[in-house]
């Protein structure tokens, strides 16, 4: 087997099919499935079951998928090295990111450096919710994601910490009260946002064997900021997650006791990190370490 078969493995596995995997690696779909039964015929299993339209991974190929995955991160590991040592010009870095946190408030500071030291290094960055950044991790899909701790299935480097408030609407009569207990939300409709740190919520009021009032989940952020603007629930989130200038109306009130929340990098394991990873770990911490965001 090949490292360009093990890679159209996996990009046909991640996009579930031919077409859209040969579009996203610029060859021809008959490239795409020459590979793939090449490799089928060499290990002598099925790797895809083909559908109309779609594909889907095997028993067998959802296991070898996680060890392909390992291969090509392992393969890029040992070119960035080489790359390191002609000063890193050449490579590949890709970052999971969740929510307003990671991609607006830390990212671009980081990045705009980041680009301006290693240019050549090609940056993709992957968004969705803090499982999925997660399982991105896990299967490989990216080489470092931001997090919040404590996190224990992987490496991990604390980069900022911040706190958990309260949104309420404007005149809500909660607002009166300089600071604001868990056991005030209970009887109030209340959004969990999946995006962010749904589940850390989930956890807070469990923790004290509460039962929240859950009206809405939401899955973006503005739809929790414009519902609670109007009037419609009320809801906890990041205090970092918080848009600088906040594009809908809403009253921010601290919880006591203050509920912290700590945002990380993760990679799988640190000694398979590649150079591009490893330079942006140390100088993400570096920039907010000295910006003390």
């Amino acid at each position: 087997m090949t490292l360009t078969q093990l890679e159209i493995f996996s990009v046909v596995a991640e996009r579930q099919g031919f077409s859209t995997a040969a579009a996203q690696l610029k060859i021809s779909q008959s490239a795409v499935s020459h590979a793939i039964k090449a490799l089928e015929d060499e290990l002598g299993v099925s790797l895809l079951n083909r559908q109309a339209g779609s594909v889907e991974l095997t028993d067998i190929g959802t296991c070898l998928i996680e060890r392909s995955r390992m291969i090509l991160g392992l393969a890029e590991t040992m070119r960035q090295e080489a790359a390191d040592a002609r000063g890193m010009k050449l490579g590949t870095l890709r970052i999971g990111s969740f929510g307003p946190t990671s991609s607006i408030q830390l990212l671009p500071i980081i990045l705009q450096e980041y680009r301006k030291l290693y240019p050549n290094i090609e940056v993709h960055i992957s968004e969705g919710p803090d499982n999925q950044v997660l399982q991105w991790i896990m299967d490989r899909r990216v080489d470092v994601g931001f997090v919040t701790l404590p996190e224990d299935k992987f490496d991990t480097y604390a980069l900022i910490e911040d706190q958990m408030v309260v949104l309420l609407p404007e005149g809500h009569p909660l607002s009166l009260k300089n600071t604001i207990v868990l056991e005030d939300l209970c009887n109030e409709p209340f959004i969990l946002t999946e995006a962010g740190s749904g589940d850390l919520v989930s956890r807070l009021f469990l923790a004290k064997k509460l039962q929240p009032n859950i009206r809405y989940r939401t899955s973006q952020l503005m739809s929790t900021f414009a519902a609670v603007a109007r009037g419609d629930a009320i809801t906890i989130v990041a205090e970092s997650a918080l848009p600088n200038i906040p594009l809908f109306p809403y009253i921010k009130k601290s919880l006591h006791p203050s509920i912290k929340r700590n945002v990380a990098l993760a990679v799988p394991d640190e000694r398979q990190s590649s150079p591009a990873t490893k330079a942006f770990i140390l100088l993400a911490q570096r920039i907010l370490k000295a910006k003390a965001i």
